[in-house]
């Protein structure tokens, strides 16, 4: 089963902390991947752009509504994601424990819903 790891940071501490801690943070993301990789459970990940590079898109009852920055003013942003094979949710919050973000923000795990592909005749 396939589960994203959707992982939130407080965007204003990523930018406070030292460029060692940041590189050290990369470095527990490389080796995770590696053996997620080795093992074959990754999928995809990538760390996002900040909140300021995105805008939020509406449309209510015929009209668009387009909004710098994310939907919800909250303390956590959504900072990146890893996409993982996992045998089943304990694994999957096993994987996500070991994210270095978890530390000091919040790691979201969701089993991706997956239809059988529609076959056409």
């Amino acid at each position: 089963m396939k589960y994203i790891l959707l992982i939130y940071q407080d965007e204003k501490r990523w930018h406070e902390i030292g460029e060692g801690e940041r590189q050290q943070i990369y470095g527990e993301f490389g080796k995770l991947k590696e053996q997620l990789q080795a093992s074959g459970r990754y999928l995809s990940g990538s760390e996002l752009q900040a909140t300021t590079t995105g805008v939020s898109v509406r449309i209510r009852n015929d009209k668009e509504l387009i909004t710098d920055g994310p939907f919800a003013e909250t303390h956590e942003q959504l900072g990146g994601y890893m996409l993982i094979e996992a045998n089943d949710l304990g694994e999957a919050i096993t994987v996500a424990k070991q994210i270095p973000l978890v530390r000091t923000g919040i790691v979201e795990v969701r089993p991706l819903l997956e239809r059988a592909a529609e076959v056409h005749a």
